[in-house]
């Protein structure tokens, strides 16, 4: 099972709080899928990053530079960066990850201000 999460579950966002307790409670609902379907079933999720969709486009279509510029891989993502992830994640090469969250945001959790 793959569940989709947010970064927003990880870090706090003016405005949008409802959004982000929602997807901390599917990165909490993924640990404990893991512990009581394993080993039978692998219960990950990915937290996305900012990724240009049309459902994101009115968070970065007017600031994609700028909001790109302040990321370490100074660039939005691209729906084929979380198919990927998921891709990894269904294949034998994370064969022993169960419960996780996988973060891919270009490195926005790395800033100092948790986000972009």
């Amino acid at each position: 099972i793959i569940n989709m999460s947010s970064v927003g579950a990880l870090s706090v966002e003016p405005g949008i709080g409802w959004y982000n307790v929602t997807k901390a409670a599917v990165a909490h609902l993924t640990r404990q899928l893991a512990g009581e379907l394993g080993p039978a079933v692998r219960v990950n999720a990915l937290a996305p990053g900012l990724v240009k969709t049309d459902f994101a486009r009115a968070l970065w279509e007017r600031g994609e530079e700028r909001i790109a510029a302040r990321l370490p891989l100074r660039r939005l993502g691209e729906p084929d960066d979380i198919a990927n992830a998921a891709l990894f994640l269904a294949s034998d090469a994370a064969s022993w990850l169960t419960g996780q969250v996988l973060v891919v945001d270009g490195g926005a959790l790395c800033n100092a201000s948790g986000g972009i």
